[in-house]
């Protein structure tokens, strides 16, 4: 499989930002203000806060897709200046091509750059087993659930070989069951291929569950209130939210988001 990139040192960021913030409509409008952070590689960071503060901003600066305001935004060392093909995206949609069934939609982002090999269609059937998906390879959009088509976005994204990998709360649309399932599913398949990761979730146990840090950011103008460090190890099991521990710390990001409404 070809899904895993080589990593930086461990001493290295991954992500790393200074100052940065973003307006819109000629300043009327300040999305993100001053963040500043470090990503370590192969970590996982929630982003939680209200609607509007900026998460989805920041998901799109780190693509590239939008250009930065004011500060400093690197990506494995070097200055984001556009979309890079070490950064993937996934989003709430699972957006998948109706015609298409789930490896084709699998192979998309390979088709885009360049032909396709039998190497390629490999890793795709490969990554689908990996999401849970080995029978469906060939079954199109309209015969899969919701949380299917999500994992086969999961799975899309992975095929990109992209080793920075943002999510804008992929699974915010499902059913609290399917939800808790595939936050089990990306734990573990992030932790196997050592991607970094950063997810953006309106829910505090879940940003938790799933994070080494939780970035607290708070209304707009947005900014990183806090980042409140994850003890546990991943991947964990979810009887973890059950815990004391876990508990405080799900009070503690509540407090922060309380201390700025």
């Amino acid at each position: 499989m070809n899904v895993m990139a080589s990593q930086p040192s461990k001493t290295d960021s991954v992500v790393g930002a200074q100052g940065l913030g973003k307006t819109f409509g000629g300043g009327a409008v300040v999305a993100l203000e001053d963040a500043s952070f470090d990503i370590r590689p192969g970590s996982f960071v929630s982003l939680v806060g209200p609607s509007g503060c900026g998460k989805s901003t920041l998901l799109r600066l780190i693509a590239g897709l939008i250009e930065r305001t004011s500060g400093n935004l690197q990506v494995h060392g070097k200055e984001v200046t556009d979309p890079r093909t070490d950064v993937g995206m996934m989003f709430q949609k699972a957006t998948l091509l109706d015609w298409r069934t789930a490896v084709e939609n699998v192979l998309l982002p390979t088709e885009v750059s360049r032909a396709v090999t039998k190497e390629d269609q490999k890793n795709a059937a490969e990554l689908l087993r990996m999401v849970g998906l080995k029978d469906f390879l060939f079954a199109f959009p309209s015969q899969l659930s919701g949380g299917m088509q999500q994992r086969v976005a999961l799975a899309r994204l992975l095929q990109t070989g992209a080793d920075v990998l943002l999510l804008d709360e992929p699974f915010g649309a499902l059913d609290e069951f399917t939800r808790e399932r595939l936050n089990v599913e990306l734990m573990r398949i992030v932790k196997e291929v050592q991607a970094t990761t950063l997810f953006v979730t309106h829910n505090i146990a879940e940003a938790i569950f799933l994070a080494d840090q939780v970035f607290v950011m708070t209304p707009r103008p947005g900014r990183i209130a806090k980042i409140v460090d994850v003890p546990f190890d991943r991947p964990r099991p979810l009887s973890i939210q059950t815990s004391p521990e876990f508990n405080t710390l799900v009070a503690e990001v509540r407090d922060i988001l309380g201390e700025d409404h």
